[in-house]
């Protein structure tokens, strides 16, 4: 069955919302590009002493509207607050999320891009990226048109505790997991996979490849299916964000 477009999405005004809850809620807000004529968004608050360092991001994927909508959400309601330093891109593919498709105008899928750097959304944001210091967590939020269950990749090479037990948890409360043991052609138990071997020798990178080459040790991609409706979907990511900060924020 081919997946249903993605309901419409105005990326201009989805960033009008996004700039004035960002500095409603003490956000610096950055534009380090454009596309399609909108502003690529990078919220930035440095709260003073000793705080870990967390990275959020969503909109890559057009036709995943939920992700973007959840970080909207959260901003407004104060969840990044000042028990951490935070680093928000909540829409990196306006033109693909305006026209409901995976791509950015050229065809490039932006999620393949962090190695070549072909397209000027995703070297904008790596010239952004390049400007930060290293992240005690990344987290880039998505959902999937082919999944019937949430699940998550855990990017974790120095073993660090884990959260991943805990996302699904939090997901469970709003959606099905998906238990298979084989996701997206990789192992997976419990809705988590965690890929074996050196994934930095992949030719095509995603974003949280790129991340833990030049940015991380800890990071979570966490995907939603998109067959459940866009307020479940987006109430799933907001829940799975929220316990994702939560052990790492406290004071």
């Amino acid at each position: 069955m081919p997946p249903v477009k993605a309901a419409p999405f105005d990326p201009l005004d989805f960033a009008v919302r996004v700039e004035a809850a960002a500095r409603a809620t003490g956000f610096r807000v950055e534009r380090f590009g454009e596309a399609g004529g909108c502003p690529l968004l990078a919220l930035t608050k440095r709260t003073p002493g000793p705080r870990p360092r967390i990275y959020v991001s969503a909109g890559i994927h057009g036709d995943e509207p939920a992700p973007p909508l959840a970080l909207l959400e959260l901003i407004e309601a104060g969840a990044f607050d000042a028990r951490a330093v935070w680093f928000v891109c909540p829409m990196l593919n306006p033109v693909g999320l305006a026209r409901g498709i995976r791509e950015n105008e050229a065809g490039i899928d932006l999620n393949r891009d962090y190695r070549s750097l072909q397209s000027p959304e995703v070297r904008a944001h790596v010239a952004w990226l390049r400007r930060q210091p290293n992240f005690d967590l990344a987290l880039s939020v998505h959902e999937d048109w082919e999944s019937v269950g949430f699940y998550l990749y855990e990017q974790n090479p120095d073993g660090r505790p884990s959260l991943a037990d805990a996302l699904v948890a939090s997901a469970a409360r709003f959606c099905p997991i998906d238990m298979s043991a084989v996701i997206e052609g990789r192992e997976a138990h419990g809705g988590v996979i965690r890929v074996p071997g050196d994934p930095l020798e992949r030719p095509l990178w995603p974003e949280s490849i790129y991340l833990r080459a030049n940015h991380t040790r800890l990071a979570y991609t966490v995907e939603t299916p998109s067959s459940l409706p866009l307020a479940q979907r987006v109430a799933t990511l907001r829940a799975v964000v929220s316990r994702a900060i939560e052990p790492t924020v406290k004071p």
